[in-house]
């Protein structure tokens, strides 16, 4: 598995710092990723659904800390490099209204 895209939505909020969207060997999309300002520093939360009970439920998310490892480094370091103004290759900085399906809380 690779994860050939990251794209960066960048927010103006207090703990929520981007949305991201990423491809994996150029075939599949997951939507939805969001870069967290936590207490312990930046973190990629995974997309999530609210059941009806209300608890959040992860829809997509690796099944080991390895796959884990790469995923988080990869979408943090496009972020990062993303906010200094300096995409990385496969990394893209977008306003979510150029995007044809910007995630639902973009707006």
């Amino acid at each position: 598995m690779e994860i050939t895209e990251v794209k960066v939505f960048p927010v103006d909020e207090e703990k929520l710092k981007a949305y991201i969207t990423i491809v994996i060997d150029n075939c599949f999309v997951v939507r939805d990723l969001k870069i967290i300002s936590g207490n312990a520093g930046l973190f990629v939360a995974m997309p999530s659904k609210r059941r009806k009970d209300g608890v959040f439920k992860d829809i997509a998310h690796p099944l080991n800390q390895e796959t884990r490892t790469i995923l988080e480094k990869k979408v943090l370091d496009a972020y990062l490099a993303a906010i200094k103004g300096h995409p990385q290759d496969g990394a893209q900085v977008q306003d979510p209204a150029e995007d044809p399906e910007p995630p639902p809380d973009a707006a």
